[in-house]
């Protein structure tokens, strides 16, 4: 009779245990037992064991019906579903679980080709009103692109690459250190998981020669500084047919002598007269305008305004992503006052402070000063 511990007792699960509900007991136990987190530790080294050898059986479908049928006795002396294959298999389920946990970290990380080439980043420079109302640019890129000679196979017309033989087309290979499986890019085919006997001489092999090209990005309205665009497709184009990573272009706004851009909201600041400021009357201000360069805009300024004062203008901002209407144009006023005067002018100011003043003079400086 074998002194085994029944399978599912190992993992912790019921007999009628789902596929997931294997998996996910499984991935407790063998972290829990791993010997890295249990160093010098003997009997999690062999619990360790005995968790990969009950989830190889179990998560067999053919060899857990032979095991629900007949035990242990039933996958013992290589009969039907074969038993458990010794510490390979241990390495083989480790990779394949641990893969998605730790994204290649650790080495765990999927065997095969990459899946799309690298991405690209590029920076392109709008004015404010581009960014605010969106326009197109040529993006000049310069990366490597599929060879015309060899159609991207990276040999020489007639010819086809061959499996490399060190990672029989995985594109990686995998060394054993300790109980855990490291998982490196094949050296020989550089993750290709091809080889070229007869190379193409204009990319050398590679399937890839640098080339500069322009791609035209368009950039939505109301876009910021320090945003960026996904351009799909546009990256770098993988070696033998592998579809091209994504562009991403990351924008930088030039400085506007008129603006402020704060979010949505335009600052600009309104230069008044102080006799405008005391009395009222209207000033012209700057504005964004998608089809006007250098578009004015008025602003009632009520009488008595003092400088600082702030007046808003809806609808005047920045055009909002989500298409919502515009921001504010937000008008600071600064009052200006005369620092040269006509001698009439000074008679007139004089006069006016006289009144200001309710007929009483100005006191002088050394009037003031005896006070």
């Amino acid at each position: 009779m074998s002194s085994k511990r029944d399978y599912y007792e190992v993992l912790g699960v019921p007999r009628e245990a789902s596929t997931d509900e294997l998996r996910k007991a499984y991935r407790r136990e063998a972290l829990k037992h791993h010997p890295d987190r249990n160093q010098g530790d003997a009997a999690c080294e062999a619990k360790f064991k005995e968790v990969n050898e009950a989830y190889q059986v179990l998560s067999d479908d053919e060899k857990r019906r032979v095991y629900d049928r007949f035990g242990h006795a039933g996958l013992e002396g290589g009969g039907p579903g074969g038993g458990f294959d010794g510490i390979g298999d241990v390495f083989a389920h480790m990779q394949d679980l641990f893969s998605e946990m730790f994204s290649g970290s650790m080495g765990f990380g999927g065997g095969g080709r990459p899946r799309r080439g690298a991405d690209l980043r590029v920076q392109q420079r709008l004015t404010l009103r581009e960014a605010a109302f969106g326009c197109k640019h040529e993006v000049s890129v310069r990366a490597p692109s599929v060879c015309t000679d060899c159609g991207g196979s990276g040999g020489v017309a007639g010819s086809k690459p061959e499996t490399c033989p060190q990672c029989r087309g995985q594109g990686q290979v995998s060394n054993a250190r300790g109980f855990v499986m490291f998982t490196s890019t094949c050296p020989r085919c550089r993750g290709a998981g091809r080889v070229v006997k007869n190379p193409c001489q204009t990319c050398a092999g590679q399937g890839l020669v640098e080339r500069s090209r322009k791609v035209t990005v368009s950039f939505p309205a109301g876009i910021d500084a320090g945003q960026r665009l996904r351009v799909p497709g546009q990256g770098v184009a993988g070696p033998n047919g592998i579809p091209p990573g994504d562009l991403y272009v990351e924008i930088e706004v030039e400085n506007d002598d008129r603006f402020e851009r704060d979010g949505v909201d335009l600052v600009t600041r309104a230069h008044v007269p102080f006799t405008d400021a005391a009395l009222g009357g209207e000033v012209l201000v700057p504005a964004l305008d998608p089809s006007v360069d250098d578009a004015m805009v008025p602003v009632e300024i009520p009488p008595g305004t003092q400088s600082g004062a702030v007046f808003s203008l809806k609808n005047h901002g920045i055009p909002r992503l989500d298409g919502r209407g515009r921001g504010a144009l937000v008008v600071v006023v600064q009052v200006d006052v005369p620092t040269a005067l006509s001698a009439r002018a000074r008679d007139l100011l004089h006069q006016l402070d006289a009144e200001l003043r309710g007929g009483e003079l100005r006191p002088t400086k050394r009037a003031a000063s005896a006070k």
